[in-house]
């Protein structure tokens, strides 16, 4: 997997085990499975998380290794399901997080090259995203702005 934004050459990912059934010894119902996904997105857990939590917590004290295998669909289809989807997908909510907090730190620290750069590579993943989720999960004529970030963030 190359890197986006360095010189240096990228290391091969490495391939998830090609599992098509949950293990034996994680026998939880779907739909229980589901209820617990959607708990925790009503609880304010991100997509991600809700997974970790699965697979650390599980569902009454049985591990979810995988929600896909478990179920068939994945988190967010389950939440999409249920009317529990975030309003941005989480993704791009983190990069928008990243980049307003670095523009508030060029603001105090206008020197700081480092993060200037850091904050454009932030911003134009961003914009490669949108351009990504665009007419789906976004709206067509979205443009990425701080400003546009930062309301986006303050009404989640």
């Amino acid at each position: 997997m190359a890197r986006m934004h360095t010189r240096r050459r990228g290391s091969s990912g490495s391939d998830n085990p090609a599992a098509d059934e949950p293990p034996e010894w994680s026998d939880v119902d779907a739909d229980a499975v589901e209820e617990r996904v959607v708990e925790l997105a009503e609880q304010g857990h991100d997509p991600s998380q809700i997974g970790l939590k699965l697979r650390d917590e599980g569902v009454k004290g049985t591990p979810v290794p995988d929600v896909k295998l478990a179920t068939g669909k994945k988190v967010t289809e389950i939440l999409e399901e249920h009317d529990a989807a975030p309003e941005l997908p989480e993704d791009l909510r983190n990069l928008f997080e990243r980049a307003v907090r670095l523009r508030e730190h060029m603001e105090e620290n206008p020197q700081d090259a480092q993060n200037k750069r850091a904050l454009q590579n932030t911003e134009s993943k961003i914009r490669r995203l949108v351009n990504y989720y665009r007419g789906d999960e976004l709206d067509e004529d979205f443009t990425y702005s701080y400003d546009v970030a930062v309301d986006l963030l303050d009404e989640q």
